[in-house]
């Protein structure tokens, strides 16, 4: 399998051993940990009068939280209860609380993620996290599942799900800017109420995660695994690609065709929630054809581009072959295992007020 160049990470370094880069770095490092730890443990976030599931990572990147909120909205919809999911809105536009219409609004308003995460339940964007669950109560949801925010500290969460890519772990276990953590891993770790450990099914050598699960298990925090399933709208098998992506961790994609099969043959990596340009695409739509390869990319990728359909002419968006995950809890009731826990939080406190 040939692999193009692709456009290089500015934080790439913080995936591997840490080196100089990481060493210089450090004493911004220090400060940065230093207020995220305080923030994380000083703060005293406000309370949505509803069982709130948090659904985060240790590090910046794709780790695979989307699959996972995903994953809980189903679930939950399964145990008749009525979930809507609070979102950040990254890349959007809108200022205040917004419920998001996957019929009506694009990723340049919203953000890329909440268009997916709204396919399965409600979903209310808003920088202040309050706000968008105090909306989704008065619409009738009786479950809050919290995209991301754990470090925030800006709305209480009754159960916090840590998820860690076993493909990359906590990379470097430098916090940033010297690398991937949010804030220190043992502050973090002291917040969790439990990890859940994320293998995709094509990962060979060495899981990354085992260091952070072996930190869980010495601090009595519960884990729990899945597993990363990749699944195409059409079959993949046999077919070569040109693929393009702008999600946190672009190589997971490429493996993932892979794994179903296809050949990626050039792989194009743009920035984290990339807005294309119409140029981009014109590029890429040229390059594929010229080397006789199909268009592929992300289900995430696949919604910003949607917008820009009639920027471009002829029916290219029709070419480019979709790509999405899901997580395979195995037999295990994980899921209704910790929406049980979380609604059991919820109910003690409650209690106390």
């Amino acid at each position: 399998m040939a692999i193009g160049k692709s456009q290089r990470d500015a934080s790439s370094f913080w995936w591997g051993k840490a080196g100089w880069q990481s060493c210089l770095l450090s004493p911004l490092a220090k400060i940065y940990g230093s207020v995220a730890k305080k923030r994380m443990m000083k703060a005293e976030p406000p309370q949505v009068s509803l069982p709130v599931l948090c659904i985060g990572n240790f590090t910046v990147g794709g780790a695979g939280k989307t699959p996972t909120c995903i994953a809980f909205a189903e679930a939950a919809k399964a145990e008749g209860l009525k979930p809507g999911i609070v979102s950040r809105g990254y890349g959007g536009s809108f200022k205040g609380v917004h419920l998001v219409d996957p019929t009506r609004d694009t990723a340049k308003h919203t953000g890329d993620e909440p268009l997916l995460l709204a396919r399965h339940a409600m979903v209310a964007v808003c920088a202040n996290r309050l706000e968008a669950a105090q909306l989704l109560q008065q619409l009738g949801c009786n479950f809050i599942i919290m995209d991301d925010g754990f470090q925030s500290a800006r709305l209480f969460y009754d159960y916090a799900l840590l998820v860690v890519d076993a493909a990359r772990g906590v990379g470097n276990g430098r916090i940033i800017p010297a690398g991937p953590l949010r804030a220190p891993l043992a502050a973090q770790m002291q917040q969790a109420s439990a990890l859940l450990r994320i293998t995709p099914n094509h990962l060979k050598g060495a899981d990354a995660s085992e260091e952070v699960i072996r930190m869980a298990a010495r601090s009595n925090k519960p884990f729990f695994d899945a597993r990363l399933v990749s699944v195409a709208e059409q079959p993949a098998e046999g077919k070569s690609f040109l693929a393009f992506a702008g999600i946190g961790n672009p190589q997971k994609f490429y493996d993932s065709v892979t794994e179903l099969g296809g050949d990626v043959v050039i792989s194009r990596s743009f920035g984290d929630h990339y807005s294309y340009r119409p140029e981009d695409i014109r590029q890429l739509l040229a390059e594929a054809r010229e080397a006789n390869l199909i268009l592929a990319t992300t289900a995430k990728d696949y919604v910003r581009l949607r917008e820009m359909q009639s920027a471009i002419e002829g029916d290219w968006l029709r070419q480019i072959a979709v790509f999405d995950v899901r997580l395979d809890f195995g037999r295990e009731k994980i899921l209704q295992r910790i929406i049980k826990t979380t609604r059991q939080n919820f109910l003690e406190r409650n209690l106390e007020l």
